[in-house]
């Protein structure tokens, strides 16, 4: 299995030197070279396997031969040990055909525990194997920088600099990132935007005498082994629920566009997925792009979902590759523009691709807080933002009844205990083991949005 870059100027790679790039040299971010085909009898043999040996399978052609069979499985083993339900990421049903998949029951309770937890073990196994030691930069929404730190904690191969937008992410993110006393873990609280906190990270990346310098390596989902452990979920929960037999639409909270872009290439290896809905808050460039093949920064509001306040989804980049028949200059020519002038429009046959795999839906804060709301009274569950943004879109972009639809619930509800509290009357408890969380003394960083800066501050960090 080999890997290319979306933009078609970098050196083809194989899964590992993909995996500890991060981001192409050219810029670009790295995609397999072709799908690997799943059969319809590979699919159907997953029915009753454990999600340890369903991740095996799926995993399997996309690392070749990065880790041997005993490695991988080793290392998948390993990194759910710790999750709090024996199925990994349960389904729960809130309606006739409709279910809400939990992917919270991580040591940080998000999603990116899923990715995060392997490619943790991953990262260390190959660069323990090498003998070099590389320096993490991750920019963070709220979910990543936590889920990153819990996973490389305390690894001698690896210092991790997780950046996030200073005041905009909530008291229970920012503690689970800045509380961890291991010395080569740092929350870096960056005066901007999360925009800004992404901008900066791919511009060190593209700075190849500093990336060189200090060994960069990435863990946000422009590393392509964080999205290619999130396509192992919905090859699970679509088995569950009756795949190969019989097609699974999916309603995915959309920020950077990594999660639902695993749904995308679970389609594309033969999972059986009839829609992906791309769920937007009021941040909602992708929704309007969707609807109108104009992709145009508007500028981001906070909101009670803060992991998806987001405008520059960088995984978009990966589908623009595949809308546009993976020519690298036409993505290239599109990301000038979106950096240049702000905007860029999708050719027709562009639209009709997305439009073929994609629906969307948006909601705004009203919305969130009225569906967290309904959810308590009608389920009796206790959903966060991010999930009640996915239950609206599904509303919204339901079709064949008969077609189970599945939304990926991406957090606990405790990590936004006061949307929480304000909309439903119900104030959500942190786990046991996390209970002294708010007791816990923070390490805080705190930076200009200045490149030069942070380089310094990188600098200095790996010096100590």
């Amino acid at each position: 299995m080999k890997y290319v870059s979306t933009r078609g100027m970098a050196p083809t790679l194989g899964f590992e030197d993909a995996m500890l790039a991060g981001l192409a040299r050219d810029g670009g971010l790295y995609v397999p070279a072709e799908w690997p085909e799943f059969r319809h009898s590979d699919i159907a043999a997953m029915a009753g396997l454990s999600y340890e040996e369903t991740a095996f399978r799926v995993l399997r052609p996309f690392v070749a031969d990065a880790f041997d069979d005993y490695q991988l499985m080793d290392m998948i083993e390993g990194a759910y040990a710790s999750f709090g339900h024996a199925a990994r990421c349960p389904l729960v049903q809130i309606g006739p055909n409709d279910w809400i998949m939990e992917l919270h029951h991580g040591p940080t309770l998000a999603f990116k525990d899923v990715a995060m937890q392997l490619i943790g073990r991953m990262f260390d196994a190959a660069l323990t194997r090498s003998g070099k030691r590389v320096t993490i930069v991750g920019a963070t929404s709220g979910d990543t920088g936590s889920a990153a730190i819990e996973a490389f904690r305390g690894l001698e191969s690896a210092d991790v600099y997780i950046l996030y937008p200073h005041g905009r992410v909530s008291e229970v993110q920012r503690r689970q990132m800045t509380t961890p006393a291991d010395s080569n873990v740092h929350a870096v609280a960056v005066d901007g935007d999360f925009d800004d906190c992404q901008a900066l990270v791919k511009a060190m990346f593209n700075d190849h005498a500093f990336r060189d310098e200090v060994s960069l390596g990435a863990v946000n989902s422009i590393n392509w082994a964080r999205v290619l452990a999130q396509t192992v979920y919905y090859f699970t929960s679509a088995v569950a629920l009756g795949a190969p037999h019989r097609p699974v639409s999916f309603s995915v909270p959309t920020g950077n566009f990594g999660d639902i872009f695993a749904g995308y290439v679970a389609k594309r290896c033969g999972l059986p997925i009839d829609r992906l809905v791309i769920a937007t808050n009021q941040n909602d460039i992708l929704h309007r792009t969707v609807a109108s093949g104009l992709h145009a920064k508007e500028g981001v509001s906070p909101s009670i979902s803060p992991s998806m306040d987001i405008e520059v989804s960088s995984n978009f980049e990966r589908l623009l590759f595949d809308l546009y028949d993976r020519q690298g200059g036409a993505v290239v020519q599109l990301m000038d523009e979106l950096s240049g002038a702000g905007r860029f429009t999708l050719s027709q046959g562009a639209l009709e691709k997305l439009r073929a795999e994609f629906d969307s839906g948006r909601c705004d804060e009203e919305e969130t807080a009225a569906v967290i709301a309904a959810m308590r009274a009608e389920t009796g569950l206790v959903i966060d933002p991010h999930t009640a943004v996915g239950v609206k879109a599904a509303v919204d972009a339901r079709g064949n009844a008969a077609v189970p639809m599945v939304i990926l619930g991406t957090a606990h509800a405790a990590k936004f205990p006061d949307a929480v509290e304000a909309a439903c009357g119900i104030r959500p408890q942190l786990p046991p083991r996390m209970a002294d969380l708010y007791q816990r003394p923070e390490r805080i960083t705190r930076a200009p949005n200045d490149l030069g800066a942070l380089q310094g501050l990188i600098r200095e960090g790996i010096r100590a």
